[in-house]
């Protein structure tokens, strides 16, 4: 009889798809994050405090951080030195990293200094852009991911949102400190004084950042109107107050009146959406002199017509007898808070793209991250930047195949 042939043992190793090989072996890349200052761009915050530098550092990964960068925030050089990052003296050397963080958008010149195929983590500020510099972006080859944009596991805007409450209870004391004599202001207490008429606050808006300027206003006994284009979202916000308060459509009658007595308006409509309702300058024409207008949604084209962008060289003008304050990032004016604040965001994101592999990995795992990202490889992936700046665009969910 013939013999049985033996049986040939196959190691289960072998069996295993050679892709998921490779994957295993991008687990727990060391990621290489470059932070150039922002000061010269008039932006006082830093994305990473030097904690937490030192426990990215723990986890193997490398900080480079231009000389002064934590400056405004009063975090020393030492400091970032004894958490374990490198201080370096010149930006470009920041530019040379595998990730850049930052919190001001690039500059056309900035964008130049790119060595490309990078990853850049920043605010866009999509007003701060045009066709040329979204180009060059896409030239340089890199992958740009929007602060703004990110979402959490529940469907927030975790910059948007802790961005908003520090702008929100910050324009309360800015309209305090422009209604006192310490600015030339008319002398008016943002408050409330036994036996005196207490001051009235204009709110354009119901996000967040309307919320907490509410809440701080309403702290310190300011009467407080809000406006909105939807009953439902002023009943949203009367319930998350926890009190009844002023609130109105935009009827022009009754805005009128609400302007014309108003010691301080603020614009505040939610984010990332162009506002639905724009204060005429008729309207501002008639607010009393010496009152203060501060539009937070300035970035986005402004609640008011006679709103521009300053900054904090000079956050201020005058129109209409009404000072204008119109900084895009005020959270900036508490730049210590808010860095810590954004450290605190970012710190998991960092980690979590080290722990799969790297940022394109990250992108694939993690709808939330990935719907922060607006260039892709060089590739436009966002719809309205293409619309703003007539430049098409891709699904980024379909160039995941490719990459």
């Amino acid at each position: 009889m013939e013999k049985a042939k033996e049986k040939v043992s196959i190691p289960k190793t072998m069996l295993l798809p050679k892709e998921e090989m490779l994957e295993i072996k991008k687990k727990g890349q060391k990621i290489k994050i470059g932070i150039p200052s922002d000061y010269s761009k008039v932006e006082y915050r830093v994305p990473l405090t030097p904690q937490a530098v030192d426990l990215l550092v723990s986890y193997g990964h490398e900080i480079l951080i231009e000389k002064d960068a934590g400056k405004s925030t009063s975090y020393s050089d030492d400091a970032y030195k004894i958490a374990g990052a490198t201080i370096v003296e010149t930006k470009e050397e920041t530019f040379q990293c595998d990730i850049i963080l930052r919190i001001a958008p690039f500059s056309i010149e900035e964008i130049d200094m790119l060595r490309g195929n990078q990853v850049i983590l920043s605010n866009m500020q999509i007003q701060a852009h045009c066709n040329e510099s979204i180009q060059k972006l896409m030239q340089k080859k890199v992958t740009t991911i929007a602060f703004e944009y990110l979402e959490n596991e529940d469907g927030y805007l975790p910059f948007v949102h802790q961005m908003s409450q520090i702008a929100g209870v910050t324009s309360i004391t800015i309209a305090s400190e422009y209604l006192s004599n310490s600015r030339n202001g008319k002398g008016v207490l943002f408050g409330e004084v036994t036996g005196v008429t207490p001051a009235e606050l204009v709110i354009i808006g119901t996000s967040t950042a309307a919320e907490y300027a509410a809440r701080a206003a309403l702290g310190l006994g300011i009467f407080v109107k809000v406006f909105d284009t939807s009953v439902y979202e002023l009943s949203k916000l009367e319930e998350k107050l926890g009190r009844r308060i002023f609130t109105s459509v935009f009827y022009p009658k009754v805005l009128r009146k609400a302007l014309v007595s108003a010691d301080a308006v603020i614009g505040a409509t939610s984010f990332n959406t162009p506002p639905k309702f724009k204060v005429s300058e008729d309207l501002v024409k008639q607010m009393k002199e010496g009152s203060v207008i501060i539009d937070l949604n300035v970035s986005q084209g402004g609640c008011f017509e006679t709103s521009k962008c300053t900054d904090f060289n000079n956050p201020t003008y005058i129109k209409h007898g009404v000072v204008h304050y119109c900084v895009p990032n005020t959270p900036s004016m508490v730049a210590r808070t808010a860095s810590i604040s954004m450290s605190n965001i970012l710190i998991p994101i960092l980690l979590a793209i080290g722990d799969n592999g790297g940022v394109d990995n990250y992108i694939k795992v993690s709808n939330g991250f990935r719907k922060g990202v607006y260039i892709y490889h060089g590739i436009l992936t966002n719809r309205d930047v293409g619309y703003m700046f007539n430049i098409p665009s891709k699904e980024i969910d379909l160039l995941l195949a490719i990459f």
